[in-house]
């Protein structure tokens, strides 16, 4: 079927709707009220029509015309411009079933959530700008008037991209492209003749020359299209809208003889009707377009959804650095730990019957069979990282016991010869002796946050193995966790092998991290060499800057004191302390083969 036209002379006709409603009224019956519900959004809608009205001089450069936006069009088309009324209307399903309470055009940036819709705006803002030729009457309804119309589209759009304050309209242009005009016109149960193809191609193919679309994304369009007209007359339609590029805003005689170009090339009575859908030779197989017209649809949205992720990952990148130059900035004026009141804290979060202010231990439960093992392997590597090899110490001396050099004896012979004391010492020795484990020390601090809900049970395991092949590796070793959101929990305590998991939730606000790190410091000795020390920190970092500047300075403290300190986020949008190891696990459950790496690598390193 053909498409619908988006612009419109003359006066807005009136919907059937609207003329159903005039003859009820006109016959003496009486209009019905509408619900609360339909007021309602009534209401909204007209809100939005005067939003989109105050914001649409931003699109066009100028005031004077009126955006009416509502469930349905007069025009049929999904937008349209009415030059003579200067007035543009908007259906409602652009907006992709948003609830229009949510909708709020009056702030800037509130378009990024409805690229379709505000797209829409951007063409009708380019066609109110450039779209200003008439049809002479007696072109009215031809084929070379609906060539035009085909031309006209995407000239308006480059000469409105062309302006400077265009320029930015790319996106919102790309997305009306995909959501609007290739749904518009192109069904997959009509047979793909030759006016189609050559519509499709001036509707989305000539777009990658108004540099709207990529050469890449038109391809498989491009494609279909040749296949039915054949290169030559894809080549001449090429050139007609290229020619179009250059017509101006109000020159009909020229646009228009372009429309009788565009029909000479497919065989078409100029001057007749606009030809019906497999009226035109040749016939290609039905669907065939609106398949290859879906799949450039795909690639566009897979574009898109690239650019989204690349600026989502720049704003957050902005976002870090600023975050992280104002905790290290903040870091310069915080005071240190204070030891009498981190042994308090210590005192009190692992007391042995004592309660915690607010416990997020939810129960416990038997160790699984795979915790166990993974217990086991770990406490194996533990120990053959904290391997040393035998210390080896070669004496010399002048007399037995030991091994005799004889190039050492003939020096010491010719000494004495030589009337000279003996200094040459012949006989050497190798003394060996076994070099002490270093003991672990592992402090694991458990964002328990409600945005830290699914880390919670992986976490939990972690815990216990680190715990249990801690004290599989030697009495000496420790560890502990303790939970914090505005309040600390231990859920593992320093030197006690738990025999059960212990289980907890994420809920509530707030990261109390400085005090979590001080009981863990004053309960494992963090902060003294002589043994491998590791601080296992889980959280997404999504701190205030209270909170973050005295954990930062504890970090800082605790890697000068050559304590190692991983940081483990569970998502790409997480704001880690600066100094911290940085390990992001897409699933939460690695966290377990995470830290027995980090702790392997720390008691190899003790110093």
């Amino acid at each position: 079927m053909p498409a619908h036209r988006h612009v419109h002379h003359g006066t807005p006709p009136i919907t059937e709707t609207e003329y159903a409603a005039q003859r009820w009224a006109d016959d003496g019956g009486a209009q019905p009220e509408p619900s609360a519900s339909v007021q309602a959004a009534a209401e909204e809608w007209r809100r939005i029509s005067q939003e989109l009205t105050e914001r649409f001089p931003e699109i066009i450069g100028r005031r004077g015309v009126t955006v009416t936006c509502q469930p349905g069009t007069r025009s049929g088309a999904k937008a349209a411009y009415f030059p003579d009324t200067v007035e543009v209307e908007l259906d409602a399903a652009t907006f992709k079933g948003l609830d229009p309470v949510y909708i709020t055009p009056r702030y800037v940036g509130d378009e990024r959530y409805y690229r379709p819709a505000w797209g829409a705006l951007v063409h009708e803002g380019a066609h109110a700008n450039h779209s200003k030729w008439r049809t002479p009457q007696e072109m009215v309804g031809s084929a070379a008037e609906a060539a035009a119309v085909i031309l006209e589209e995407t000239r308006a759009e480059a000469r409105h991209l062309r302006r400077k304050r265009g320029r930015e309209h790319r996106r919102y242009l790309r997305a009306c492209a995909t959501d609007l005009v290739m749904a518009d016109g192109f069904d997959a149960q009509c047979p793909d003749d030759a006016w189609i193809a050559a519509r499709a191609a001036g509707l989305i193919i000539a777009r990658r020359d108004a540099k709207i679309l990529e050469t890449p994304e038109i391809q498989p369009l491009r494609k279909a299209v040749t296949k039915i007209l054949g290169r030559d007359r894809l080549k001449a339609l090429t050139q007609i809208w290229r020619k179009a590029r250059r017509v101006a805003d109000l020159d009909a005689k020229a646009i228009l003889e372009l429309g009788v170009e565009w029909c000479q090339v497919l065989g078409v009575d100029p001057q007749g009707a606009e030809p019906e859908p497999g009226e035109l030779e040749p016939v290609g197989t039905v669907g065939a377009l609106s398949g290859a017209i879906e799949k450039v649809g795909g690639l566009i949205a897979a574009a898109e959804a690239a650019e989204d992720r690349r600026e989502a990952d720049q704003a957050f990148a902005d976002y870090f650095d600023r975050f992280t130059s104002t905790v290290r900035e903040a870091m310069s004026t915080e005071p240190g730990p204070d030891r009498v009141k981190a042994r308090a804290s210590a005192d009190k979060v692992f007391a042995k019957r004592g309660k915690a202010e607010t416990s997020h231990v939810t129960g416990s439960r038997l160790p699984t069979a795979e915790e166990r093992s993974a217990a086991a392997r770990l406490a194996r590597q533990l120990r053959q990282a904290a391997y040393r090899e035998r210390q080896e110490t070669k004496m010399t001396s002048a007399s037995p016991p030991g091994r005799l050099n004889m190039r050492g004896a003939l020096v010491r012979d010719a000494q004495r010869a030589a009337g000279a004391v003996p200094t040459a010492e012949p006989w050497s020795i190798t003394r060996r002796r076994h070099a002490p484990m270093p003991p672990l020390r592992v402090g694991v601090a458990v964002d328990v946050s409600a945005s830290m809900s699914d880390a919670t049970a992986p976490i939990a395991s972690a815990a216990w193995i680190l715990a249990k092949a801690a004290a599989m590796t030697d009495p000496d070793s420790k560890s502990a966790t303790v939970s914090y959101n505005n309040a600390l929990t231990a859920i593992t305590y320093p030197g006690r092998a738990p025999v059960h998991v212990t289980e907890f939730q994420a809920t509530r606000a707030g990261h109390r991290l400085d005090d979590t790190i001080d009981a863990l410091n004053r309960g494992l000795d963090l902060d003294r060499p002589g043994a491998g020390r590791l601080l296992v920190i889980a959280s997404d970092g999504q701190y205030g800057l209270r909170e973050a500047a005295p954990a930062a300075a504890r970090i800082k403290a605790l890697l000068e004191a050559g304590c190692a300190v991983l940081w483990l986020t569970f998502d790409n949008r997480s704001t880690p302390l600066p100094g911290a190891t940085v390990l992001n696990l897409t699933d939460p459950a690695e966290a377990v083969a995470a830290i027995s790496k980090a702790a392997t690598a720390a008691i190899a390193t003790t110093r």
